[in-house]
């Protein structure tokens, strides 16, 4: 895979100082499932229902609009799915989709788990565990964020180029040192994005465990230390992509500005409005990567 400037990152327990030492985030896990014995039983499960999965699709909060772009569609709440924890977060509706964007097969998860609902980070990234178990090309992770970067606005789309953790651990299990470059996955989804027409921007994302929104004096140390937006969940999902091997492109939708960037307090409500305003190019940057049937791991191998 390449990079820009041939740079890579390496995941380690120390906490990141700056944007130019792009190297640190936490991560604990064996390279092996975390929960072998459940994927065995989700795959037995769904088996019959789902087969040949190309796409996996983690939906942000108001992003489940996308599901009405999946093609012959079945819908699974997750209480029908051995293990999964419930989506209580309002605009996480809690259901596994699957169908099709034309030719590609695809499933999503309109729901997601987050570590503020109670749920430990090795069930946060069970979607993600699940999306390896079947096999499937890439995935594409989504959220609604609030930007730091005061040159952001409410409804850009933000391809996440790095990540950024503060004193957290962000998974379960102890695992060996290992690499995250997110730039080949920038790269590509800039080059879908240009084919369609539809402006993109590049950005670090700030993890914060929630659920109180941050608060100015956060946020401006945030903003100095090199984070361009902020929320809740998606680190804990990209690392797990990272450490099973999984193709994983990451996107934000900007819904509100981080406290302290205007006036004006921060509410839930503005994150489901600006979604639903900017579903339709979300849907196309989404739709456009899954036809694309990217796969770096699949380009190595040849």
């Amino acid at each position: 895979m390449s990079t820009i400037g041939n740079s890579s990152h390496t995941i380690a327990e120390s906490t990141r100082a700056s944007k130019s030492d792009r190297s640190s985030v936490s991560v604990q896990s064996q390279n092996a499932a975390l929960h072998p014995e459940l994927m065995d039983a989700l795959r037995e499960h769904l088996r019959g229902d789902i087969s040949d999965v190309d796409s996996a699709v983690i939906l942000g909060s108001g992003l489940g609009g996308f599901a009405e772009s999946i093609e012959n569609r079945l819908e699974i709440p997750y209480e029908q799915l051995p293990g999964f924890p419930k989506s209580t977060v309002p605009g996480h509706h809690g259901s596994l989709l699957y169908g099709t964007i034309r030719n590609r097969k695809v499933i999503a998860f309109s729901g997601r788990f987050h570590r503020y609902e109670g749920y430990s980070f090795s069930q946060t990234v069970l979607p993600v565990q699940l999306s390896h178990a079947l096999g499937v090309r890439h995935l594409i992770i989504s959220n609604a964020a609030g930007a730091i970067n005061t040159r952001f606005m409410v409804g850009d789309l933000i391809l996440i180029q790095d990540l950024f953790r503060f004193f957290e651990k962000v998974a379960a299990f102890p695992s060996e040192p290992f690499r995250l470059d997110l730039m080949p996955a920038v790269h590509h989804a800039e080059s879908i994005a240009k084919s369609i027409g539809l402006p993109v921007r590049r950005g670090t994302y700030l993890f914060a465990k929630g659920p109180t929104y941050e608060t100015k004096a956060e946020v401006e140390a945030f903003r100095r230390v090199g984070a361009d937006m902020v929320g809740m969940s998606t680190v804990p999902e990209i690392l797990e992509a990272t450490r099973l091997g999984l193709p994983v492109i990451a996107v934000s939708l900007i819904t509100n500005m981080a406290a302290g960037v205007q006036k004006g307090k921060l509410h839930h409500d503005e994150v489901k409005v600006a979604a639903e305003r900017k579903k339709h190019d979300f849907a196309r940057l989404v739709s456009g990567i899954i036809l694309s049937g990217w796969n770096p791991n699949e380009e190595a191998a040849v």
